[in-house]
């Protein structure tokens, strides 16, 4: 399990296997977000096994995936996580790209933070999201 801490109620994670969650749970998170589509490679874990694993270490869970470029339902749903929360979210991914993505199009999008808070919060977390500047730039304008 590679955890890396984006804000402090916020972190992304590459693939979190099952008897993972245990430990997320004792790391004090309490809300899991899966960006993973089903069935995207072989051995992946589906979400149902996930949602389970989750619901028996007692964290909440969500199934949010998309491939590519963040669906506006995976953004909704990681607000919506984020704004109910009661302790740490962490979302997941194959490499944690994708999820980083979501919560970088989010802050953008709701201007919660500048654009180069947001790029430098993602590379303290191990993302590179340079790429991604002037889009970002654009939906903090609106």
């Amino acid at each position: 399990m590679d955890v890396r801490r984006v804000t402090d109620g916020f972190s992304v994670s590459p693939q979190v296997e099952p008897e993972d969650f245990a430990d997320l749970a004792r790391l004090g998170f309490r809300h899991v977000v899966n960006n993973r589509p089903d069935g995207e490679a072989s051995g992946q874990p589906t979400s149902a096994a996930a949602e389970a694993a989750a619901s028996a270490a007692g964290l909440s869970y969500v199934h949010a995936p998309f491939a590519g470029q963040p669906t506006a339902a995976a953004i909704e749903t990681l607000r919506e996580q984020l704004a109910s929360a009661t302790g740490p979210v962490i979302a997941y991914c194959r490499s944690g790209t994708r999820s980083i993505t979501a919560w970088a199009v989010l802050q953008a999008s709701s201007s919660r933070m500048d654009v180069e808070t947001i790029l430098q919060s993602a590379r303290i977390a191990g993302y590179n999201l340079d790429g991604l500047k002037d889009y970002l730039r654009n939906l903090s304008r609106g």
